[in-house]
């Protein structure tokens, strides 16, 4: 007699599966149910520069040739994924928020116009203009502050400048490489209406705000028939002097009145985008001087990097969000009944440029995290690869591995990650040739 669970299994198109994010998908509640079905490697998603109708009629040949019903179309990446989802959900009658809420986060400049319609906790910010011969701050945003694209993958030509010679600097680099994501972005754009304050601003818009201080956080959440609910709370932590993420930690150890505000606002600004059906993850400052937040930027979908962190503390990876929505349900995330207190996301980095030497094998892996309780290891490089050949990196380092850690305090998750970093035994050689 065939199983019922295979005759009635969910179909789930994931959008850039990735073998990373595999076991955590599985570990999602009913998973024995779904099945998952990859939709695009990662490979085309992200590499060079991206054509979006030639993705969307990839996906649909897949979609179309696929014997079974569709149940889902979902994805964890940054554009194009975010994009792809509602516009392929749309014509196979799919669930997602739609594809202008989702723009609207993505559209840095166009995400600020909107979040000042719902709060005050925004830089000074505007447009900085790449076509003139001397270009110049937006009037009324001061030093030192923040440059970056309308889009970009990964902090990836963003820049922090403190006067005008660093701020030419970064023009200029952002000049030559905006149109690789700003380009295939104007494709997306002209699918939507636009307000009258968009008109003419198009994908390949460079942004300055000012900059801000303080404790950099995340919130994620989701929101279900309108309703936006904030499921966690996390920090992020970065390298001592830099703008480089260390660590991302759940849950996040500040004050309970300042998660208050982190979720008023975020409420507030995610009704006004419009967004229903799907998840999100908000990034933000606060100052401990102030007790204010500052919002940072909008993703329009969960964190793929802090499946690992909720499944540790809450006992449930956050992508449960995601296909539960996808398939109509409330996620309903239980909260604190994992085997940890507490956990940890690590970037391990390089900050000057090299050739990998030694790289940890697969078995080297194994045994590291055999050897150590709540650890698991992604490491990014391969051997006699340069650093600066790497895909989606910011603007001042190299992330050699990822590692996850779960323990019952801070300190115990710091001695697990030295002990990873210790045994990993990366090599390099300092001067790339040519």
């Amino acid at each position: 007699m065939p199983d019922k669970n295979v005759n009635d299994a969910k179909n789930i198109f994931v959008i850039g599966l990735d073998e990373a994010n595999l076991p955590t998908l599985q570990a999602v509640p009913g998973a024995k149910s779904l099945r998952f079905h990859p939709l695009l490697s990662t490979e085309e998603l992200q590499g060079g520069e991206v054509s979006v109708p030639e993705l969307i009629d990839k996906a649909q040949e897949v979609l179309d040739a696929f014997d079974g019903g569709i149940d889902a179309i979902v994805g964890y990446w940054d554009f194009p994924v975010s994009t792809l989802v509602p516009i392929l959900s749309e014509r196979y009658g799919t669930r997602s928020t739609s594809l202008e809420s989702v723009v609207k986060c993505e559209h840095k400049y166009w995400s600020r116009l909107e979040q000042q319609k719902a709060t005050d906790r925004i830089p000074r910010f505007g447009k900085v203009d790449l076509e003139s011969d001397d270009p110049c701050p937006p009037e009324g945003v001061r030093f030192p502050m923040w440059l970056k694209p309308a889009l970009s993958y990964s902090s990836e030509l963003a820049f922090g400048v403190k006067d005008m010679d660093e701020f030419r600097a970064a023009v200029a680099e952002i000049r030559e490489g905006i149109a690789r994501v700003g380009r295939p972005f104007e494709y997306i754009l002209d699918r939507i209406e636009l307000p009258p304050e968009m008109d003419g601003v198009g994908g390949q818009v460079c942004l300055a705000e000012e900059a801000m201080s303080g404790i950099q956080v995340a919130v994620e959440g989701y929101v279900h028939q309108g309703e936006v609910t904030v499921y966690g709370t996390l920090d992020s932590i970065n390298y001592p002097d830099t703008s480089c993420f260390l660590r991302h930690q759940y849950p996040s150890t500040l004050p309970p009145q300042v998660i208050d505000q982190l979720h008023d606002v975020t409420g507030r600004v995610m009704r006004r985008i419009g967004f229903d059906s799907a998840t999100f993850s908000v990034e933000y400052f606060y100052d401990p001087k102030t007790q204010q937040v500052s919002l940072l930027e909008i993703n329009p979908r969960h964190s793929q990097s802090h499946a690992e962190l909720f499944q540790y503390v809450d006992g449930v990876p956050n992508h449960h969000c995601m296909v539960s929505l996808a398939l109509g349900d409330d996620p309903h995330m239980p909260h604190r009944e994992g085997p940890y207190a507490t956990a940890a996301k690590w970037y391990y980095r390089w900050f000057t440029d090299g050739v990998v030497g030694h790289v940890p094998s697969p078995e080297d892996i194994a045994r590291i995290e055999r050897e150590t309780d709540g650890v698991r290891v992604d490491v990014t490089p391969q051997e006699g690869q340069p650093l600066s050949g790497l895909s989606q990196q910011d603007s001042y380092s190299f992330e050699l591995a990822h590692v996850f850690t779960g323990g019952n305090s801070e300190e115990e998750l710091r001695e697990r990650y030295d002990h990873c970093v210790a045994s990993l035994g990366f090599t390099f050689d300092e001067s790339p040739q040519e």
